[in-house]
Protein backbone atom coordinates (compact mmCIF):
# COMPACT_ATOMS: atom_id res chain seq x y z
CA UNK A 1 0.00 0.00 0.00
CA UNK A 2 2.75 2.41 0.67
CA UNK A 3 4.01 2.23 -3.31
CA UNK A 4 0.74 2.76 -4.01
CA UNK A 5 0.88 6.29 -2.01
CA UNK A 6 4.41 7.18 -3.03
CA UNK A 7 3.53 6.76 -6.92
CA UNK A 8 3.60 9.91 -8.78
CA UNK A 9 0.34 10.72 -10.47
CA UNK A 10 -0.79 9.23 -14.14
CA UNK A 11 -1.14 11.26 -17.05
CA UNK A 12 -4.95 10.06 -17.53
CA UNK A 13 -5.13 10.90 -13.63
CA UNK A 14 -3.91 14.59 -13.54
CA UNK A 15 -6.07 14.87 -16.72
CA UNK A 16 -9.18 13.90 -15.09
CA UNK A 17 -8.12 15.93 -12.13
CA UNK A 18 -7.81 18.94 -14.12
CA UNK A 19 -11.42 18.35 -16.13
CA UNK A 20 -12.99 17.32 -13.13
CA UNK A 21 -12.05 20.73 -11.12
CA UNK A 22 -12.55 22.98 -14.50
CA UNK A 23 -16.01 21.39 -13.87
CA UNK A 24 -16.41 21.56 -10.08
CA UNK A 25 -17.08 18.35 -9.49
CA UNK A 26 -13.38 17.45 -7.82
CA UNK A 27 -13.93 14.83 -4.53
CA UNK A 28 -12.17 15.22 -1.77
CA UNK A 29 -10.44 11.85 -1.97
CA UNK A 30 -8.86 12.69 -5.36
CA UNK A 31 -8.41 16.24 -4.46
CA UNK A 32 -5.89 14.97 -1.47
CA UNK A 33 -4.83 12.40 -3.78
CA UNK A 34 -3.68 15.49 -6.00
CA UNK A 35 -1.85 17.26 -3.19
CA UNK A 36 0.16 13.89 -2.21
CA UNK A 37 1.38 12.69 -4.76
CA UNK A 38 1.02 15.50 -7.82
CA UNK A 39 3.24 18.32 -8.93
CA UNK A 40 2.29 21.49 -9.12
CA UNK A 41 4.01 22.48 -12.45
CA UNK A 42 2.20 19.12 -14.50
CA UNK A 43 -1.29 20.52 -13.00
CA UNK A 44 -0.60 24.18 -13.93
CA UNK A 45 0.63 23.21 -17.56
CA UNK A 46 -2.20 20.90 -17.89
CA UNK A 47 -4.59 23.64 -16.57
CA UNK A 48 -3.39 26.16 -19.30
CA UNK A 49 -3.62 23.79 -22.32
CA UNK A 50 -6.86 23.33 -21.19
CA UNK A 51 -8.14 26.85 -21.06
CA UNK A 52 -6.37 27.43 -24.31
CA UNK A 53 -7.82 24.35 -26.02
CA UNK A 54 -11.90 25.20 -24.37
CA UNK A 55 -11.18 28.85 -25.76
CA UNK A 56 -10.33 27.71 -29.21
CA UNK A 57 -12.59 25.67 -29.20
CA UNK A 58 -15.75 28.35 -28.22
CA UNK A 59 -14.12 30.43 -30.81
CA UNK A 60 -14.45 28.06 -33.34
CA UNK A 61 -17.93 26.80 -32.73
CA UNK A 62 -18.75 30.86 -32.71
CA UNK A 63 -17.35 31.69 -36.04
CA UNK A 64 -19.28 28.81 -36.88
CA UNK A 65 -22.53 29.24 -36.13
CA UNK A 66 -22.24 33.29 -37.27
CA UNK A 67 -20.53 31.25 -40.75
CA UNK A 68 -23.99 29.20 -40.86
CA UNK A 69 -26.22 32.07 -39.70
CA UNK A 70 -24.91 34.22 -43.21
CA UNK A 71 -23.29 36.69 -40.65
Amino acid sequence: MDDEENKPLTFWEMLQSVLSAALGVQSGKNRARDFSRGKPSHFIMLGVLFTVVFVLTIFGVVKLVLHLAGV
